[in-house]
């Protein structure tokens, strides 16, 4: 596969810029989109609540799809990391919302921690595209 085969975007998250990633990157059939949480630009939505958070981190990573012209229907992965287990009901409801019609395969793990402590969701998706 050349380089000219693989399409990166940004979303503008200051970790990207920082850390050096992409939002989201195609590579030949496969759409990959890195681990997003409910933060959009300083601003963290639903903290506090599992549900939401969920909810904006899974929309904004299916939007990061729509560069590439992709919808949820497209979706043939998600993971999920949630830092307590006590949370997987919610967030679990936000996944069977919004890919019930899909069925992706699905992870999800409960994890020590995020780098900013009152993040509770951090999602990723994977998506195929038909050439």
């Amino acid at each position: 596969m050349t380089s000219k085969a693989v399409r990166r975007v940004q979303s503008g998250s200051p970790w990207e810029e920082s850390f050096g990633f992409a939002r989201a990157v195609a590579a030949g059939d496969r759409v990959l989109v890195g681990g997003t949480t409910a933060f959009k630009g300083d601003v963290l939505y639903g903290e506090g609540d599992p549900y939401e958070q969920a909810r904006v981190a899974f929309t904004s990573a299916v939007e990061a799809l729509g560069e590439f012209g992709l919808g949820v229907e497209s979706v043939v992965r998600t993971r999920m990391y949630l830092t307590h287990a006590r949370d997987v009901d919610a967030v679990g409801q936000v996944h069977k919302e919004l890919f019930d019609a899909v069925r992706p395969v699905s992870t999800l793990l409960i994890v020590e921690g995020f780098v900013d402590s009152r993040i509770l969701v951090e999602v990723e998706i994977e998506a195929f595209r038909a050439h």
